[in-house]
């Protein structure tokens, strides 16, 4: 196998188109100067449209979980009742934040595989009338479930005065999400999944109804505060140094996904997502998601006759493509694709095809082509 050959299918970080690799390598330019003011005014209105609002959309630079950690700081405070969603590692990433700021949380714990079901939802929130905030993610990369997030708001503001407050690290950008639509107060999300980016900048929206909570918040923040990032996105700069390279990158990514159109890229994340699902079920190897709570942009797959982690091996040293494994209890149990970002439906039947041999590999007896056979059946499909 070359070195330099590697094959990148997990949920994030991923593949970084070579337009945006060759925007973040143009010279540095002063992060205080008129160029860089030029940049967030581009990208600031670009944004927009990918979360589905008209607010605007604060920059960070930083992580995903970091993002997190804001919408928590600074929309709910210490004695605050909370209620989180919990489907998955991420969910429970949530529950960790607000413990450890002194919230008093609940819980609804779904089994991890299943998506949260709003009339759930609606029996517990009738039950916990002092709820500040309800935490969901909008996809679950550990067990690879898309949550009925608009289902689950229209329950929220039905039952309670509670923010709706929204993980969409992996998958704003390869799922449709309508903010303000939908009526989600705040969500989240990070450069290096759908966005195709590398890892490094969080996005943040709020509702101007979160906005009021947010102001009135006497909880301390400082690097963290949305107030600051707000009032000087409207200047068309950051409070604090930003990732210049990155937001080079940022420009050039928007571009192509404003080049191909967001329901096209949604058409081609939904695509991908039916692919890899149909050629798993040709093999005969099980999913860990049903269809109906699947997501368009990570799958996981939980075999019953071989061992997850030695096919992961046998594909990385042979083929130099890498596959997620399972998380907490989920560890050597199952596998995930990822597919989305800069991913394609032909970038699925290499895998699919991979995956085939792999499985040859380890002793698993199957009829090579069959899996990929289905994931073209469906491409095509797809396409009538």
């Amino acid at each position: 196998m070359q070195a330099d050959k590697q094959l990148l299918r997990i949920p994030g970080p991923t593949p970084i188109p070579p337009s945006v690799q060759r925007a973040m390598s143009q010279p540095m330019i002063g992060h205080r100067g008129q160029e860089m003011k030029e940049l967030i005014n581009t990208v600031k209105e670009k944004l927009k449209p990918i979360f589905g609002t008209q607010e605007d959309v604060l920059i960070y630079t930083a992580s995903g979980t970091a993002a997190l950690e804001t919408a928590v700081i600074n929309a709910v405070q210490p004695g605050d009742e909370v209620l989180i969603i919990v489907t998955g590692a991420f969910g429970d990433r949530f529950t960790k934040i607000c413990d450890e700021y002194h919230m008093k949380v609940h819980k609804y714990e779904v089994t991890w595989g299943e998506g949260a079901e709003p009339e759930q939802l609606a029996v517990l929130l009738q039950k916990l009338p002092n709820v500040k905030a309800v935490f969901a993610t909008f996809c679950e990369t550990s067990t690879a479930v898309l949550n009925p997030i608009k289902e689950l708001a229209k329950v929220v503001h039905r039952e309670s005065d509670a923010l709706f407050i929204v993980d969409g690290v992996s998958c704003i950008g390869g799922t449709e999400t309508k903010m303000d639509e939908w009526g989600l107060d705040i969500v989240v999300t990070g450069s290096q999944k759908a966005m195709m980016l590398p890892a490094g900048l969080a996005f943040i929206a709020a509702s101007n109804r979160a906005w009021k909570v947010i102001e009135a918040n006497p909880h301390a923040r400082f690097y963290l505060d949305m107030r600051k990032y707000r009032d000087k996105l409207q200047k068309d700069s950051t409070p604090f140094t930003p990732a210049v390279s990155l937001l080079q990158g940022l420009k050039q990514a928007l571009a192509l996904m404003d080049a191909e159109g967001l329901h096209s890229i949604y058409e081609r994340h939904e695509t991908m997502k039916v692919m890899t699902r149909a050629a798993f079920k040709a093999l005969s190897i099980p999913l860990l998601t049903a269809d109906v709570h699947a997501s368009p942009t990570v799958t996981a797959v939980k075999p019953d006759d071989f061992a997850a982690e030695e096919l992961r091996k046998v594909v990385k040293t042979n083929f130099g493509l890498t596959l997620a494994g399972g998380q907490q209890h989920l560890k050597g149990q199952i596998f995930r694709i990822g597919h989305m970002g800069y991913c394609s439906p032909a970038d699925i039947l290499q895998v699919i095809g991979i995956i085939e041999i792999g499985l040859q590999q380890i002793g698993k007896t199957i009829d090579l082509g069959l899996g990929v056979k289905a994931a073209q059946t469906a491409y095509l499909e797809m396409k009538l």
